[in-house]
């Protein structure tokens, strides 16, 4: 099993903690992973974006030009990222700052209001930990728990305070993607 991701989104909204989660986790499943990151000059409010591949066997190369699944967190992301994702792949978008729908027929697309969900949890950092929830519970391609324990290894000591509102995020994400199946 091999699986891709990119995550995107502007400097500050988390995306490189995101793909970081992800690697993390995959490494305490015993997964090989590569993350690919790439961002502009400016980190805050810049364009920033990684690729995260999880695979059970060796990866053969850190590139994925179309990866299986995308999680956008603005509108240039959903611009750029939703051409280059696989026929048939996944789409989280954040439906908080993207004012329109995805246009491709063919993708499995999960709307998540994660900016509006974070805000409501009182901060608005985690809102990419909202739709890594979504993303883990479409996917299932780690264990939630796996993803939480990483939270202790990606995040610095001085934001653990934090730890409980990060793992909440992540489950009001797979809450929102079970909701989602309902309105099938």
């Amino acid at each position: 099993m091999e699986t891709s991701v990119v995550i995107a989104g502007f400097g500050g909204q988390g995306i490189l903690v995101t793909g970081q989660l992800l690697s993390y986790g995959a490494i305490l499943e015993g997964r090989n992973v590569t993350f690919w990151p790439a961002y502009g000059a400016e980190t805050r409010g810049g364009t920033v974006h990684c690729t995260v591949i999880i695979a059970d066997e060796e990866i053969g190369s850190p590139l994925a030009p179309h990866p299986d699944a995308g999680i956008v967190m603005n509108r240039p992301s959903l611009d750029r990222y939703e051409p280059q994702l696989k026929a048939g792949g996944l789409l989280i978008y954040n439906s908080s700052l993207i004012d329109r729908q995805p246009q491709r027929q063919e993708l499995h697309i999960v709307d998540v209001p994660a900016t509006d969900r974070a805000s409501e949890m009182g901060n608005t950092l985690v809102a990419s930990l909202v739709a890594l929830g979504a993303y883990l519970g479409a996917t299932e391609v780690l264990e939630l728990a796996s993803v939480k324990a990483a939270l202790r290894k990606v995040l610095p000591e001085r934001r653990h305070h934090l730890l409980g509102l990060n793992e909440q995020a992540l489950d009001e994400g797979i809450a929102i993607y079970q909701q989602s199946l309902a309105l099938r």
